[in-house]
């Protein structure tokens, strides 16, 4: 009997290496430091769901110095977070990537007035945008309405809006401005301009990869995309325990934040994810969303082409970097 049970346990423990053995590496890269903006993959890693998949995730953040886009295009991971719009930025400029993932669903971008005052009436006035992400729907605003803004680049602190040292202010509605309420700071819905209430309203966090890698690690890549939103489903009916995992990545980071903070970024995180139309969590690319996207940059002069959403998914054939460079000569 004692034998039996030294076999069954010698069983177990092989079949455990063996599964060890197999999990396969995968680096993940997030848009920034750790926050509950990327809630769902912590909760993945933590509760086993890429283990269960074969996969032995690596979360990872990028840097001011190493961006997102530097450690997918030199291989340092094999899957890197994007908005949207910066998506079609990278493809339509001749870097082939596919979408195998698609959180959020809506807009969270905004413009808030230091002095009340409707951003839309501040002709010409200085105005803070961050200087990690491509600030295109600002960009476009200021364009198309005239604006004429004083662009004032900064990394994401509120201190310089709240000094009065510019007199706008770019931001997300699950970062700085729950910053800007927390520090008590009046805005009256008159001084916040909400993009997604003004015909912008395309989808931001999404995962892509490599058009090559994506051709050949598909079955890797489905296993990713499914385990990543059983991730983000358990954070939508585990909250509390979400916020644990979260303050865990937090702490290890050494970010400085507070619980507080990411309790409301986490439910605003969640709210962006529903469809504005079923008012489901999808993961889906809207394709009149990404058409729009296009629609804007064009206009603006950020690209000379549309970026197709057959081409987004990995659907159609790729556009190699020579081809895109063929087609502006053109």
């Amino acid at each position: 009997m004692i034998g039996q049970k030294k076999g069954i346990l010698v069983f177990c423990l092989l079949w455990f290496c063996m599964c060890m053995t197999r999990a396969e590496k995968f680096v993940f890269t997030t848009a920034w430091t750790p926050q509950a903006e990327f809630a769902g993959y912590y909760v993945a890693k933590e509760k086993g769901f890429y283990k269960d998949v074969g996969l032995d995730v690596i979360i990872q953040s990028p840097t001011l110095t190493s961006s997102v886009y530097h450690r997918l295009e030199t291989d340092e991971c094999q899957a890197g977070m994007f908005s949207m719009i910066s998506a079609i930025d990278i493809i339509a400029n001749g870097t082939p990537l596919v979408n195998i993932l698609q959180t959020s669903m809506n807009s969270s971008y905004l413009i808030v007035s230091r002095w009340g005052k409707n951003p839309m009436e501040e002709k010409g006035k200085r105005i803070a945008v961050y200087v990690s992400e491509p600030n295109y729907l600002a960009f476009i605003m200021s364009k198309k309405c005239q604006m004429n803004y004083e662009w004032v680049f900064f990394t994401g602190n509120v201190n310089v809006f709240l000094s009065g040292g510019v007199d706008l202010m770019s931001a997300v509605s699950y970062n700085e401005y729950l910053l800007l309420k927390q520090a008590g700071f009046d805005m009256p819905e008159k001084s916040v301009f909400r993009f997604k209430d003004h015909g912008y309203n395309i989808q931001e966090n999404g995962v892509y990869v490599k058009r090559d890698y994506y051709d050949t690690h598909r079955d890797q890549l489905k296993r990713f995309a499914e385990a990543s939103k059983k991730g983000w489903e358990w954070a939508a009916l585990h909250p509390d325990q979400t916020l644990d995992i979260v303050m865990k990545y937090v702490r290890d980071a050494h970010v400085q934040t507070n619980r507080v903070i990411q309790k409301l970024m986490l439910e605003e995180i969640l709210r962006l994810q529903l469809d504005p139309d079923s008012g489901r969590r999808e993961f889906r690319v809207r394709p009149e969303m990404l058409k729009k996207a296009c629609t804007l940059m064009q206009d603006f002069g950020t690209i000379d082409r549309e970026v197709t959403y057959g081409e987004l998914m990995g659907q159609t054939a790729k556009t190699t970097k020579t081809e895109t460079t063929t087609k502006k000569a053109k």
